[in-house]
């Protein structure tokens, strides 16, 4: 039997599986936690990488590294960080962002340049605030990464390695356009005040980036979402709502997408189509923010909320618990609406914070939609997909069926399966079977239901926000 791995460094922890080749079949699984914050020093990554494979990569013939999007890696000529890592959910560079879309002629010109407006999550963005705030660090940057791609370059033992990435990765940078399939390298000079650092060479879907000093093949890895997409095997018709701390919703599509309201995200995925995808900075935060107010743990949240009827009789949880990207609210906070003797009570704040997420998601699926995707089925997935009172809610306010795969490190099977094509080299991934999935279905009564609760939404966004 010939294994692989696939790791999914996320923003939380360091998960690995290992994998049979030809059937993707989950022989191990291991993890190693990362440290909290939105700026990290990447040595802790590779120390959880380590951790979390010990023992491990010894086994396989190949792996390969899914990570979090966007997070601005800076090194100098010797291969060490100038700084901590700044992540994709630090808002910092809010105001650069704006500055940069700007500076290019507005959000139609980024969108065709390279299919997606930035926001403060961009690394391009990153790289305007950093040259901005931190001109000296700025000066000595002379190789730019992302997370995934310096765990590809460690794993190969870094500094004699050239760095790669991948277009999935790559087309979140603000700086690499999914549409021609290249830099652009004026866009990188725009948002680093002139200074054009080295950039890891882009790597197609089945290609390999090298081998580990002890010959373990290497693939090429992709960012996060790219790689849930590959492990869920998704096709034509599939749209993915994945739950975990942040939010995206995400498709495949044949071709580039460039949308100018900056909703959409035109990435690229790991088989050589397209991601179309929305991201929100709160999703299941939001649950685990309302469990420790209310001082009880998960399962005991989705019980008080299940008490509750749908709508929590008016009241109304707006979830920007860390400011938003989608809506780009980077300012913005978390607000109750409708407070009364009659909601003040934990059943209904539950309750709340339970529609509250997954209205916002809601949102990020019209935008999809918007765009001429047309769900054949929506996949639910992320640690608070494992609520069956979420999969409810979200058949009501999402009014669509609702597809609920097993519980699994998507991700992670993402990576170890490009892991696997990469050393079989074959046009396309192995054919691994899709894992079971239970069904919610949405009835005209749902969707009424949930049409009430969503208006209620928007009427606080409204109120606190404006039109």
């Amino acid at each position: 039997m010939t294994l692989v791995a696939g790791v999914d460094s996320s923003t939380q922890s360091c998960k690995v599986v290992v994998c049979d080749a030809a059937t993707g079949e989950l022989r191990h699984e291991a993890h190693a936690p990362h440290p909290d914050g939105t700026e990290v020093a990447p040595q802790a990554w590779w120390d959880a990488l380590r951790a979390a494979s010990a023992g491990l990569l010894e086994q396989v013939a190949a792996v390969a590294i899914a990570g979090q999007q966007h997070g601005l890696v800076a090194l100098d000529a010797a291969g060490h960080p100038v700084r901590d890592a700044l992540l994709w959910n630090d808002v910092r560079s809010a105001a650069a962002a704006a500055d940069l879309v700007t500076e290019l002629g507005g959000p139609q010109a980024w969108a065709e340049a390279v299919g997606s407006v930035p926001v403060a999550a961009f690394t391009v963005a990153k790289l305007r605030w950093l040259a901005d705030h931190e001109p000296d660090r700025a000066d000595r940057v002379a190789r730019i990464m992302l997370p995934h791609d310096y765990l590809t370059w460690r794993l190969r033992g870094g500094a004699a390695a050239e760095p790669t990435t991948d277009r999935g990765d790559a087309s979140g940078t603000g700086y690499w356009s999914a549409a021609t399939g290249g830099y652009r390298k004026d866009l990188l000079a725009l948002g680093f005040r002139g200074r054009t650092p080295e950039l890891p060479r882009v790597l197609g879907p089945a290609e390999a980036a090298g081998r580990t000093p002890s010959g373990v093949l290497v693939a090429a890895g992709t960012g996060d979402n790219a790689a849930a997409a590959l492990g869920l095997g998704i096709g034509d018709g599939d749209v993915v709502v994945s739950l975990g701390t942040s939010g995206t919703v995400f498709a495949r599509a044949a071709r580039p997408s460039a949308d100018a309201t900056g909703a959409i995200a035109g990435f690229a995925d790991a088989t050589g189509a397209f991601l179309p995808l929305v991201c929100t900075l709160n999703a299941a935060r939001v649950l685990s923010a309302t469990a420790d107010l209310l001082g009880v743990d998960l399962p005991a949240l989705e019980a008080l909320a299940a008490q509750a009827p749908p709508g929590a009789d008016g009241l109304v949880l707006l979830p920007y618990l860390a400011g938003e990207r989608t809506p780009n609210r980077p300012d913005a906070t978390g607000s109750l609406h409708g407070l009364c003797a009659a909601t003040m009570r934990p059943g209904h704040i539950a309750r709340a914070a339970f529609e509250g997420m997954l209205c916002n998601m809601a949102e990020a699926l019209d935008a999809i939609r918007a765009a001429g995707v047309a769900p054949r089925r929506v996949l639910l997935i992320g640690g608070a997909a494992r609520s069956a009172l979420v999969a409810t809610i979200a058949a009501q306010i999402f009014a669509t069926p609702i597809t609920v795969p097993e519980p699994a490190e998507y991700v992670a099977l993402g990576a170890a399966r490009q892991a696997a094509w990469a050393l079989a080299g074959t046009p396309q991934p192995p054919d691994w079977p899709a894992r079971p999935a239970g069904a919610v279905p949405s009835s005209a009564d749902d969707a009424a239901t949930g049409a009430v609760i969503r208006a209620r939404y928007r009427q606080a966004q409204t109120a606190l926000y404006g039109g």
